[in-house]
């Protein structure tokens, strides 16, 4: 932009002579030679003082008058999400027209200015101007993202009325925004309608549909519109392999994936987080290994779910194989990447290169803190949860609902009563954030956990929110670990009437009678849930080990190191009673011989993953394991004496916290 005057001076200098014949033409190729050097200059401007420039120029040569010249500064403003500007250029510009409203309407629409949008197509109408294919198509888009039925509707009669509706644009359009507002019948009659969708380059109108299908879970249409194509591409496939993600049908993604002829980063990402979504991280993972051994380059959609599979199930290995890679390829640490990356640390128990992570991010938004504040809280860290959570009210961002459950979560693991309840008081007081179900059941486990049962109790009479499931579950909880079985009973009631088929009810209530040897008690809760087909929910436990991860479950013998895993455990329990180790029958519900409750015991699936943990893994290793129930009293018992004989640290993770076994102690302090 050094010599901007200079171009535009000699771009724009009138010729030396013309006829007074040739005026007009003269001026009219003038005009047109002017819009041809400075329409290129305006979409090459890389930032928003150049684009300003440009502009000035254009005002102090007077060629504000091109309306093809003020629509171009309108959509290069938009594209700089400098809206404002292009707003102001808008209204300086008299009289108006198509080309002027397009861009301005387009760039709302961009912008997520989406009544502002529609209001400036309703301007257009007032305006006595008829709106184009592009008109409509940019309008639809802003109909669709505010879910304005009826509007939709309006605007298809209006489409029929201006004869525009065989358009392939505005059909297409007309199609999305049907499949978007989940009106798949409409979107149906629209395609049935359209007399181009057998041509060739009517791909994009049936994927669009067919994505509509998969969107609403008609997989089977989806599947009769995809075998009826009469040309597929890459996208084709990959929505409908997505559809059948969407319903839990991994057998027909992967064979529709497998037949692909040609696979994208989009396929590729699509698997990953495909099975992740649907529970099976190990495949998830196992796909991103296949997808890098294959040499596609994933974005960072893929990078995001390949880590969250990482978190869920505890592969530390592979998060941080991962991590490397990115740090090898030159991959940018955004926000997604990073915030991926801090929980990814924090949920694999390595809450260290979780916070030099979160250091390193030179991006944070409110999700970045959020996912701190919670490593640090799930880890027993209270103290540096609370000073992450002031580090970020420092810096100027002001917490949300999330932020506060995280910071409640690290007074509730601490025992910090205080603290928790100002906070919780804060919310609405300081921040009008209305508390959600949520944070009512951690101050519930606040107090419960510290044994202030009848505060408790009080507190979810107040609630002005019908308490939920978790709410009096947590107040059982808290009754069955402070043996008060008169309150257990009147929470384990709410619990039935709440959810009668929920088997967390039942346990719950089998549990606290259990505790305190009410075993007729206990038989009778066992037989109704037998006699109402309710089964409890199986234990199962992760750990990578060797490269792999290996699950395990309550009870389980199919393990191809069975045999091996066993007789390890009994060797750890046999020099843990040595030690002092005494176990913990009464975790056990049926009222049997001692000897048949200790075999019980001996079955729960993050025991029968220490025990592979301390066989395939080196001695200096630290054992992670990652549980989906809340660890019982008798397992942390027993992890504690474990890791004084192994002399090995063991990271467990149970659906609360995490507990960080070390020299016979747990992180914990024995409050959980």
């Amino acid at each position: 932009m050094r010599s901007l005057h200079a171009l535009f001076k000699s771009r724009t200098s009138p010729a030396k002579t013309t006829s007074s014949k040739s005026t007009s033409l003269t001026k009219a190729s003038s005009q047109n030679q002017i819009e041809t050097h400075i329409i290129p200059l305006i979409h090459s401007s890389k930032t928003a003082l150049q684009l300003h420039q440009i502009h000035t120029q254009i005002l102090l040569h007077n060629l504000s008058s091109s309306s093809h010249i003020t629509a171009q500064l309108i959509s290069s403003s938009s594209l700089r999400k400098s809206i404002a500007y292009s707003l102001s250029i808008f209204n300086s510009y008299h009289p108006k027209n198509l080309y002027l409203f397009n861009a301005l309407i387009r760039g709302l629409t961009d912008n997520y200015r989406y009544l502002d949008s529609i209001d400036h197509f309703i301007l257009l109408l007032r305006s006595d101007i008829k709106p184009d294919h592009l008109t409509f198509s940019f309008v639809l888009k802003s109909i669709a993202s505010l879910s304005l039925k009826g509007l939709a509707r309006a605007l298809h009669g209006m489409i029929l009325r201006c004869g525009l509706e065989f358009d392939s644009f505005v059909r297409i359009s007309m199609v999305d925004v049907y499949v978007k507002l989940e009106e798949v019948k409409l979107a149906l009659k629209v395609f049935d309608e359209s007399p181009q969708r057998f041509h060739e380059g009517s791909t994009l109108l049936w994927n669009v549909l067919i994505n509509g299908c998969c969107k609403v879970g008609d997989m089977r249409k989806a599947l009769e519109l995809f075998e009826d194509m009469p040309l597929r591409n890459t996208a084709s496939w990959n929505s409908l392999i997505n559809g059948f993600f969407k319903i839990g049908d991994l057998e027909q993604a992967i064979e529709h994936f497998d037949r692909m002829p040609v696979k994208d980063v989009v396929s590729w990402t699509t698997m990953v987080n495909g099975f992740s979504q649907n529970g099976d991280h190990e495949k998830a993972l196992s796909v991103f290994s296949r997808m890098l051994d294959e040499d596609v380059k994933p974005n960072d959609f893929t990078i995001v779910s390949a880590l969250s599979a990482c978190a869920k199930i505890g592969a530390l290995e592979a998060g941080l194989r991962i991590h490397k890679y990115l740090k090898d390829n030159g991959f940018r640490l955004n926000r997604a990447v990073g915030n991926a990356l801090v929980d990814m640390h924090a949920k694999c128990g390595n809450i260290n290169s979780a916070s030099q992570v979160f250091k390193e991010a030179k991006e944070k938004d409110i999700i970045t803190w959020s996912v701190m504040i919670w490593g640090w809280a799930i880890h027993g860290h209270f103290e540096e949860a609370i000073q992450c959570f002031k580090q970020m009210m420092y810096a100027g961002i002001q917490p949300d609902e999330v932020v506060f459950l995280a910071a409640l979560t690290a007074c509730t693991h601490a025992g910090k009563i205080d603290l928790g309840l100002n906070l919780f008081n804060s919310m609405r007081l300081d921040y009008s954030i209305e508390p959600t179900m949520k944070h009512y059941a951690l101050v519930v486990d606040l107090l419960g956990r510290a044994g202030r049962l009848n505060q408790a109790l009080r507190f979810i009479q107040s609630m002005p929110l019908t308490p939920d499931f978790v709410v009096w579950g947590a107040l059982f909880c808290a009754c069955r670990a402070h043996k008060n079985i008169k309150l257990a009973e009147l929470a384990s009631q709410k619990l039935l009437e709440l959810e009668p088929k929920h088997p967390g009810s039942y346990v719950f209530l089998s549990n606290a009678y259990a505790a305190v040897g009410r075993w007729e008690d206990v038989e009778r809760v066992r037989v109704l849930m037998q006699n109402r087909g309710i089964e409890k929910d199986p234990g199962w436990s992760y750990i990578e080990a060797e490269g792999q991860v290996h699950s395990f479950v309550a009870g389980d013998q199919v393990h191809k190191d069975a045999k091996d895993i066993y007789l390890k455990l009994e060797e750890i329990v046999a020099v843990a009673k040595e030690q002092g180790y005494t176990p913990g029958t009464e975790w056990v519900l049926h009222n049997i011989e001692e000897e048949e409750k200790e075999d019980a015991l001996g079955s729960h699936s993050e025991k029968l993953a220490l025990a592979y943990g301390l066989i395939r893994t080196s001695p200096h290793i630290t054992i992670r394991i990652v549980k989906n129930l809340r660890v019982c009293g008798d397992c942390h018992s027993l992890m504690k004496y474990a890791s004084k004989m192994s002399g090995r640290e063991i990271v467990l993770r149970d659906i609360k916290r995490f507990h960080h076994f070390k020299d016979g102690v747990c992180s914990c302090r024995d409050y959980w």
